[in-house]
């Protein structure tokens, strides 16, 4: 499946309670693109990934899915959103990738079973489909939510920290699911702390820190100046925020 359409940003920002965390961001993710959102914490990256998912609404600005329908976007959000202790074992789990397609109460007919075992093989969890969620390691938990999104089997793939706190023999498996995505014309967006993994395997990089410092190549986008730069830019927000909550304190009393 190839991505059929673009994903372009007007002037986008984006926040939460009226509080803005992205601000003034346009660019055009083109179909096929394979791009790292870096920056530090607190520059915007997971909310931008929500934003690009549907999740949440613009405070201002405008996203626009060319040729796209929310029902094209397969999101992994980080695995400390997901309730490991909800009692699913990793087959139904894997299997909810479906859902867009067969619905809620849908059939999971032969071919949906076929897709699941197999993307279950691709991640390298065969032998587990009776687990328990709660029962697995991070590694395997993070190979279940990328057998889910195979299943989901989207044009375009958000992936939120999909590589943190977890083995390099599971690091690396992961990485060749994505160069297989890439090599099939998907897009893929992945929000990454890890920058070696980024200059690794993600040709584009959106470099963020509230606003955006550089959107290119990856290479330019991570070099040591930048950086320095979207780490500044973070500590500005920070202290303009904490001024402006030290106004509404002495304004509210």
């Amino acid at each position: 499946m190839r991505a059929t359409g673009s994903i372009r940003l007007e002037n986008l920002t984006l926040g939460y309670d009226r509080r803005p965390a992205v601000h003034h961001l346009t660019g055009v993710i083109e179909p096929g693109a394979t791009l790292a959102v870096c920056g530090p914490n607190g520059a915007g990256k997971s909310t931008l990934l929500k934003g690009l998912a549907g999740l949440l609404a613009p405070l201002g600005g405008h996203i626009r899915r060319d040729g796209l329908s929310l029902r094209d976007i397969a999101y992994l959000p980080q695995c400390v959103d997901i309730d490991h202790a909800f009692p699913i074992d990793v087959l139904d789990f894997v299997a909810t990738g479906a859902m867009r397609r067969i619905g809620l109460f849908g059939r999971v007919d032969h071919s949906e079973r076929d897709r699941i075992a197999a993307a279950i093989a691709a991640v390298g969890l065969e032998g587990f489909e009776d687990r328990q969620l709660g029962t697995l390691s991070g590694g395997q938990m993070q190979r279940a939510l990328f057998a889910r999104i195979l299943v989901e089997d989207g044009a375009v793939i958000l992936l939120d920290e999909p590589f943190g706190a977890i083995d390099a023999s599971t690091i690396d498996d992961l990485l060749t699911i994505v160069s297989r995505w890439r090599e099939e014309g998907r897009t893929v967006v992945a929000v990454l702390h890890e920058l070696e993994l980024a200059r690794r395997a993600f040709p584009q990089t959106l470099l963020l820190a509230r606003e955006p410092i550089f959107w290119g190549d990856t290479r330019e986008a991570l070099s040591d100046g930048r950086l320095r730069d979207a780490h500044k830019m973070v500590e500005a927000f920070d202290r303009e925020a904490q001024e402006c909550l030290r106004d509404e304190d002495i304004h509210a009393s």
